[in-house]
């Protein structure tokens, strides 16, 4: 509704005002037919200004909404959200918040997890420090035959050992001794 419609609208409201305080019992009929004929045209002035349909709620948020006769706003999605609080208020709560048994999850619950896996690491002794040479080994057998087979092979390394990998690493075995080698030769003269 733009400023024009609206202070016509308002003259015309006022204009019937009067008119409903003058009317007493012997109000002549010319000027009950002037009444209507100011009322009709306020009637076509509101319908001029009013571009929307009828709001179906009394509810200021959603007046085009969807219908619920049994709310006191006639407004279904405001209700709706009151019903889920109170139902919520006493505990009810909707089902898909209070699972009633515990949902498996992709990576289980901490007391489901299983313990940090053990691994053997073999490592060979290059010269300046210790470096993985094969595959972390799951079977500690497996991984002291693997050191084995590199010692007998013709590449052998000065020393091999053995790490264990849990939740810390620890030495279990070492093969020959490591002894630190100057990469320069004759001592870096």
């Amino acid at each position: 509704m733009n400023h024009a419609q609206l202070t016509a609208l308002g003259r015309a409201l006022r204009l019937l005002g009067e008119h409903g305080e003058a009317l007493t019992a012997d109000t002549p009929e010319t000027k009950l037919h002037e009444v209507r004929a100011d009322l009709k045209r306020a009637l076509d002035q509101l319908e001029e200004s009013v571009t929307t349909t009828a709001p179906s709620t009394r509810c200021p948020e959603h007046p085009n909404g969807p219908v619920d006769k049994a709310a006191p706003d006639l407004c279904l999605l405001c209700e709706t959200r009151r019903r889920t609080a109170r139902r919520a208020e006493y505990g009810g709560g909707p089902p898909a918040s209070r699972p009633a048994e515990p949902v498996q999850s992709r990576y289980g619950v901490r007391g489901d997890r299983p313990q940090p896996q053990q691994r053997w690491l073999p490592e060979l002794w290059n010269g300046q420090t210790w470096q993985l040479c094969g595959t972390p080994r799951r079977d500690r057998r497996e991984a002291e035959l693997y050191i084995a087979a590199q010692l007998r092979g013709p590449h052998a390394a000065m020393a091999y050992r053995l790490v264990h990998e849990f939740t810390d690493y620890e030495v279990l075995r070492v093969w020959g001794t490591p002894v630190r080698v100057d990469t320069e030769p004759m001592g870096g003269l």
